[in-house]
């Protein structure tokens, strides 16, 4: 059924379960088939990791007795979304466990090597790095509002006066018992602009890393840590940090500063170093997210290896069917335990610069194991793609220093809100065109800023980091911190997420135990206080004029209220500070 809002057209569907920049890889096979009663395969082959997921009102405990009960080991659990990885041998598990009443289902977990060139992963990484490319208890009052300044480096980032943070801080910079969950590839805690902010204690890293798969393929490549897990505090990837710091890095008169200045950050880390990402890391950071007390979480990625999880596409077998409902409902229930915990789960938009009402053809799925990959129709009924797809999640699309939604930016269905997520390609005829200074500037990890080249051994800018546009700081104590330029929906989300924390500092209840306010509350204000964004004229956009093929052409519907490219509006902390409480009733 679809319904009106604002002349677009609304998909009403029950949502079960969003782009980003960096992919989560969820590689399942070995799908539960039904066997006889009397019959116990017999258990062979070499061990391997299975994803067991619970029935519907089963305990987490009976399914353990069942892995158990059918050889295998039991390697953790989560009870809020009823999830076990267990290791088995690789012939025979999934089918002892076809008729246990406790299991929804079983599949085999796979590793995921590094994505090959030209694949999604990659492209993903393309859009984002186009500059590079292109070139060579006890109730308490709450305290005063905090007010914060502006840092030296805000004036190259453009997106902190778009949604009128430079505004905002002047009446409410955030309080430090607000806390910003990021669910990506790790945040650096050490980054100077990062670190005021970071709350060691509270955050976690749910993966470890993966030298090599099973069938001897490099996933992460060598562990830079004894035992192979990363501390808390690190970021290999250089993503996480990025949002990170556009979400509320400190403004202390050094450097750059966030959207909601003075909030906490905390790492909730549920991808590789790769930017991979697998089903139980990614579900435990959810639900760590509601029982940490978390405010808000910050999520740029969405499920591989299928680009859409589809119940019953005919072009898959019926065991990958199997294995994407897995995903969906695995997905599902943990974005539901979050929203009753209290989490507001605002979501990049994806760059598949597509209308998410009618997906285009899906030509590169799975695209794991290799070979496997056949071209879909996707249904938008039955195909959901995750997390944006996901309940109470908060849609949020790019738009350039113009205002023109970013080539990019996926658009209309799920759209809530929109931000700036930067537009290399923005301004065309003028000088901005093909200009960093189109995207976004934020805190860049100084290790990857090193392993990428754009530094060098002593700490300098190389010539390839001053054409990326990369920036340095320096503290009087020698303390440095670095900046990269990026663009996606990636770095929309985030602007998103700080100005969410914003309303729960100014509105939220406090308590001896921090801030709390219900995620629907947050989501109304966000969208309430949007400041609306008409459609071009002409509607349609032709981005082959800068350089695009046809099919990123786009058409903006709706009204001036809300449309297909820029929902409710962008963001507005300044709205959203001083004039939100209406739309908290």
């Amino acid at each position: 059924m679809f319904a009106k809002r604002g002349g677009v057209r609304v998909n009403r569907r029950k949502l079960v379960g969003a782009a980003a920049a960096v992919p989560l890889v969820v590689a399942l096979a070995g799908i539960v088939a039904p066997v006889s009663a009397n019959a116990q395969p017999a258990l062979s082959g070499k061990t391997v990791e299975y994803n067991v997921l619970s029935a519907d009102g089963a305990s987490v405990e009976s399914v353990e007795a069942a892995v158990r009960s059918a050889g295998g080991t039991v390697v953790t659990s989560n009870k809020a979304a009823g999830l076990v990885t267990a290791t088995a041998p690789e012939s025979g598990f999934t089918a002892r466990l076809a008729t246990e009443r406790s299991v929804d289902t079983a599949a085999r977990s796979k590793s995921i090597g590094q994505a090959p060139k030209d694949d999604k992963a990659a492209k993903s990484k393309a859009v984002e790095q186009e500059n590079r490319t292109a070139r060579a208890g006890k109730k308490d009052k709450p305290k005063k509002a905090a007010t914060a300044g502006m840092d030296p480096l805000d004036s190259l980032a453009w997106g902190l006066s778009a949604v009128r943070s430079d505004l905002a801080r002047t009446k409410q910079a955030g309080d430090k018992r607000v806390k910003v969950g990021v669910l990506d590839t790790g945040v650096d805690g050490s980054h100077p602009d990062i670190a005021p902010n970071f709350d060691r204690a509270l955050s976690r890293n749910f993966t470890h890393d993966i030298p090599v798969d099973e069938n001897g393929t490099v996933v992460d490549g060598p562990c830079e840590y004894r035992g192979c897990v990363d501390p808390a505090d690190v970021d290999n990837g250089g993503h996480g940090t990025h949002v990170a710091g556009t979400i509320a890095a400190a403004a202390d008169g050094f450097g750059i500063s966030g959207v909601a200045p003075n909030v906490t950050i905390v790492n909730i880390r549920g991808g590789q170093d790769s930017g991979s990402f697998f089903l139980q890391p990614v579900v435990d950071a959810m639900t760590y997210a509601g029982d940490a007390g978390l405010d808000v979480v910050n999520m740029s990625f969405y499920v591989d290896p299928w680009l859409f999880n589809c119940a019953n596409n005919a072009a898959d077998s019926p065991a990958q069917q199997a294995e994407q409902r897995l995903i969906v409902k695995s997905i599902s229930r943990a974005m539901e335990y979050a929203h009753r915990k209290g989490v507001s789960q605002v979501v990049s938009l994806g760059n598949g610069h597509m209308d998410l009402a009618n997906p285009l053809p899906d030509a590169s799925s799975p695209n794991y194991p290799a070979g496997t990959t056949h071209p879909r129709t996707i249904d938008n009924a039955t195909c959901l793609s995750l997390p944006i797809e996901g309940p109470h999640a908060i849609g949020v699309g790019s738009y350039g220093p113009s205002l023109a939604k970013a080539d990019y930016s996926n658009y209309g269905e799920h759209i809530s809100v929109s931000a700036p997520g930067g537009y290399f390609r923005d301004g065309f005829g003028t000088p901005w065109y093909r200009t960093n200074e189109n995207e976004i500037l934020s805190t860049y990890p100084q290790n990857v800023a090193l392993t990428e080249g754009a530094i060098d051994a002593a700490g300098n800018v190389t010539p390839d980091g001053e054409a990326l546009g990369v920036q340095k700081a320096c503290k009087a104590n020698g303390k440095c911190g670095y900046y990269q330029y990026l663009q996606g929906t990636s770095m929309a989300s985030p602007h998103a997420s700080g100005v969410a924390a914003l309303i729960v500092s100014q509105y939220g209840d406090y308590s001896r135990d921090g801030v709390t306010l219900s995620p629907d509350k947050v989501k109304r204000v966000l969208e309430g206080t949007a400041s609306p964004i008409n459609c071009p004229t002409p509607r349609t956009v032709d981005y082959t004029v800068v350089g695009r093929t046809p099919d990123f052409n786009a058409t903006c519907t709706g009204t001036t209220e809300f449309n297909s490219f820029y929902g409710n509006g962008s963001v507005d902390a300044w709205a959203a500070v001083t004039n939100g409480r209406k739309f908290l009733r």
